[in-house]
């Protein structure tokens, strides 16, 4: 159902929905006023679907007249769902348990127009309700301001703060959960739920109080988090009231929250101010890398921030140095026509919003060069702008008038620093905020690093590096510097890999996705096991993707390990993931 309100006259008698040709629709009807006259199963109005992109068809709907600006209307559609790539079903095997069949949607970013139709756009805000009826035996959960279970497995959903179409989310499943915080609990299949309660009691509500401090009120109500069966492609999804997460951030050691982080950061920057259009997809992402670095800093100080920051700058440096920096989607404003031959906004996800992003919104507090008066600037933009969908004029308009001491200074045409350039030119940020204070963390990472690929290793050297106290990200920052030094000297892989089983036996996926690239990049055949295991027991599309492309671009016995591991996994990775993959190996059938 429908309820809509005709903005202005001249609108035409005739609605145009997005939808797809995996939704079957069965009937439309305009339903009479409440409370005013007329049949109430609705008059039928002809519905017809017609071919619109790539990704998704348009539903043309005639109205009997055309509707007066501020007129209500209220349109039913019935229809039947379910084979569409928003919604994905998994057998049991899929699943942590391996007992019962799941089904989660994702809507990010064109995806929920085959799960009903709507207007698909983050450009259109909207509240929702759903009743939702599962089997015995299994539980419902959606993205809701509030939630309810009533008799006969059915449960009742509502969102009162208006959201765009990509954030209304269900999950149905073998599904428990656990209080974690005053407003937080965590939900899982019941065999990961302790581990879920465990690696997360606590540390959500000091991550909710501060960023409440920074950015203005948290206006969602809960924050609940949902861990996804091992085949869910992202490292997290910001669905609002409930974040789904995958189950690689169940580390053990609470080393993987920077992704909590992230999400939570959505509260403000993409689910409360959202980009109108996928094109300018920095304005969710570049400030959420933004908020969840500040928050970081708050929580764990600026040494460890600047090194997470920059293994974020390595995963960007990869990134360009693979498509070629002049590559049109390493802009922070792309262009995405539509239309049949059109892009899908889907496919332009890559680093740059996020990473050139980061580095565009720290450009603009260097500018005005004063952390407290930034983050008062970010509570204004949030509280300017909540609930609204707006595009980067918007944004950048708004900091000149906010700071027009700097609109004087014409600090939007500072030459090789243009706001103009920043949005339109691909290609490596014109400014990198300042990472320094990290060095103390990455000094002996790096010095580590060159000792190992040395041509006679200084063993004496080595042993006196003592690992066991460095964090993850320290780590992880050692294996990047590593890996841009791979193909070391014969043997030495071999020889640290025997030094740090830490490293080498890890269970931490970011550490497990940098050892099993070394591994590769090493031709080191005796741990190629280890790169079957890592891509059996789980699908993120960015611990996959990388590996299949290092695995294609290396040698005849890489090369069947990918497609030896490819065809036993792929019934468990998401359609999106199964598509890329194949593209990068060459395969038909590929979209």
């Amino acid at each position: 159902r429908l309820e809509l309100r005709c903005e202005r006259d001249g609108a035409g008698a005739e609605l145009r929905l997005d939808a797809h040709p995996a939704l079957a629709v069965s009937r439309a009807a305009l339903l009479p006023p409440p409370g005013g006259p007329g049949d109430a199963a609705g008059q039928e109005l002809p519905v017809e679907s017609r071919p619109f992109t790539s990704y998704g068809s348009a539903l043309h709907i005639a109205l009997p007249q055309a509707p007066r600006a501020g007129q209500l209307l209220t349109l039913l559609i019935d229809y039947e769902a379910g084979e569409g790539p928003g919604v994905c079903w998994l057998s049991p095997e899929q699943t942590a348990g391996k007992q019962k069949p799941y089904m989660y949607t994702q809507g990010q970013a064109v995806l929920n127009r085959s799960f009903f139709p709507c207007f698909d756009t983050p450009s259109v805000k909207f509240t929702y309700s759903a009743t939702v009826k599962v089997p015995e035996g299994f539980t419902a959960v959606m993205s809701a301001t509030t939630w309810e279970k009533q008799k006969d497995n059915t449960f009742v959903f509502k969102m009162s703060q208006p959201i765009p179409s990509y954030l209304i989310a269900l999950v149905v499943g073998d599904i428990v959960s656990a209080d974690v915080g005053p407003r937080s609990r965590v939900w899982a299949e019941p065999c990961l739920i302790e581990a879920a309660k465990k690696e997360y009691d606590g540390v959500i509500e000091e991550f909710l109080v501060v960023g409440e401090k920074l950015f203005g009120p948290y206006v969602w109500g809960r924050y609940d988090i949902l861990f996804m069966p091992p085949s869910f492609p992202f490292g997290g999804m910001e669905n609002p009231c409930l974040t789904f997460v995958t189950p690689c951030l169940l580390a053990g050691d609470r080393s993987l929250v920077d992704v909590i982080i992230h999400e939570i950061s959505h509260s403000w920057f993409g689910n409360l101010v959202t980009n109108a259009t996928w094109g300018e997809f920095w304005l969710n992402e570049g400030f959420t890398m933004y908020a969840q670095r500040r928050i970081s800093t708050e929580v764990y100080g600026l040494p460890y921030t600047c090194l997470e920051a920059a293994t974020g700058r390595a995963l960007l440096r990869q990134h360009m140095d693979a498509t070629g920096e002049e590559h049109p989607l390493n802009k922070l404003r792309v262009v995405i026509e539509p239309g049949l031959r059109g892009v899908n906004p889907d496919d332009t996800y890559n680093e740059t919003p996020y990473e050139k992003g980061y580095c565009f919104v720290s450009y603009l507090a260097h500018l005005v060069g004063n952390q407290g008066k930034f983050d008062a600037f970010l509570q204004a933009y949030v509280n300017r702008f909540k609930f609204q969908s707006i595009t980067a004029d918007d944004t950048l308009g708004f900091f000149l008038e906010y700071f027009p001491e700097l609109k004087e200074k014409g600090v939007d045409s500072i030459p090789g620093f243009e706001f103009d350039r920043w949005l339109n030119t691909p290609g490596w940020p014109p400014y990198l905020p300042d990472l320094s204070p990290g060095q103390q963390l990455m000094r002996p990472a790096d010095e580590l690093a060159e000792l190992w690929a040395a041509d006679g290793l200084n063993m004496e050297a080595i042993e006196a590096v003592d690992i066991t106290g460095w964090r993850t990200y320290q780590l992880v920052y050692f294996l990047d510097q590593v890996l841009q030094k791979s193909p070391l000297p014969e043997g030495n892989v071999k020889r640290l890999s025997k030094m740090y089983p830490k490293i080498s036996k890890a269970q931490n996926a970011e550490l497990r996705l940098r050892w099993c690239q070394i591994v590769l990049k090493n031709n080191l055949e005796a741990e190629y096991s280890k790169v079957k295991d890592f891509l059996h027991s789980q699908g993120k599309q960015k611990y996959t993707l990388p590996l299949y492309r290092t695995m294609w671009g290396g040698s005849e016995a890489t090369r069947a390990l990918a497609m030896e591991t490819f065809s036993a996994t792929a019934p468990q990775l998401h359609v999106n993931v199964q598509n890329y993959v194949k593209k990068i190996l060459g395969l038909e059938g590929a979209e």
